[in-house]
């Protein structure tokens, strides 16, 4: 066959005005980001470089993987798992389809910690305190925490075997120290902690939702209970597990709140504060 006779590939301004349209058109509010962070991935390069390098023509192999790409980003499979990871804390998380996406709102829990967490943590002499993240998934929060307050011991549970072995490999790849368990919630942790942290399934099916999270794992997103079953079950344990004094700060959606304190009092638990979608208790 005559190569002048293939197909003429787009350049990049035009592949990327392209691909916003048909996002546009399946109704992603975010696609003209979303075509650029699909395009800079396949070209490994920056978003910058595209906008620098707008009339630089695709090469056959390029068009061809950022058309696949586009095409799962078109039937709403999240750019997270497309591209194989997620910013969280500023630092980038590798997410499977066996984990959940981190989410912006997440954040705020590791903000709170900081903010919780004595001053001389660091001070020679000061006793070695003890964090569990319980669901981990993907470990962003355990390992984000380890990695701003790297005085604190930390201990990753998870009942997903696979959403452990990408949390292993994340905490491999930020140089991050830490234990990694497979426990039903705190089942099989024999210890008490100083903090426990959890962003645990909370979403009710029933829930209206965005189309990306059909493609996140169940066992990760929803709970029966109005979404408070699982969260109800680990303050249940909290409170053998937790040190006096000790802080428990969990994700959940702003209206399951009033109930999560209701619930952490009967165990309890002291009501300490509220940040967003994060709630913080404390044990007397």
């Amino acid at each position: 066959m005559n190569v002048n006779l293939l197909p003429k590939t787009p350049v990049i301004k035009d592949w990327l005005h392209e691909a916003t349209i048909q996002l546009v058109g399946v109704g992603i509010g975010s696609a003209k980001l979303d075509a650029e962070i699909i395009l800079a991935h396949t070209l490994r390069k920056s978003r910058t470089y595209l906008h620098a390098h707008g009339e630089q023509q695709l090469e056959p192999r390029q068009y061809e993987i950022a058309s696949a790409r586009l095409d799962l980003r078109l039937d709403r499979t999240p750019v997270a798992y497309i591209i194989g990871h997620k910013e969280f804390y500023g630092r980038l998380f590798r997410v499977t389809p066996a984990t959940l996406i981190p989410r912006p709102e997440s954040e705020a829990l590791i903000t709170l910690l900081k903010e919780l967490a004595p001053k001389n943590l660091s001070l020679p002499g000061t006793p070695l305190q003890k964090l569990i993240d319980v669901g981990t998934g993907s470990g962003c929060l355990g390992i984000t925490a380890k990695l701003e307050l790297p005085e604190l011991e930390v201990t990753l549970l998870d009942i997903s075997r696979h959403a452990l072995s990408v949390a292993e490999r994340n905490a491999t790849d930020l140089n991050a120290k830490v234990d990694v368990e497979q426990s039903d919630l705190l089942m099989k942790y024999p210890l008490q902690a100083d903090f426990i942290i959890a962003n645990l399934p909370y979403v009710d099916s029933s829930w209206e939702r965005s189309p990306e999270t059909n493609y996140e794992p169940e066992l990760a997103l929803f709970a029966p209970n109005d979404g408070l079953q699982l969260i109800f079950k680990l303050l249940r344990q909290i409170p053998s597990h937790l040190t006096t004094n000790g802080y428990v700060l969990l994700e959940a959606d702003p209206r399951q709140h009033a109930a999560m304190i209701e619930a952490a009092k009967a165990t309890g638990l002291r009501y300490n504060k509220t940040d967003g979608f994060i709630v913080a208790f404390q044990k007397s």
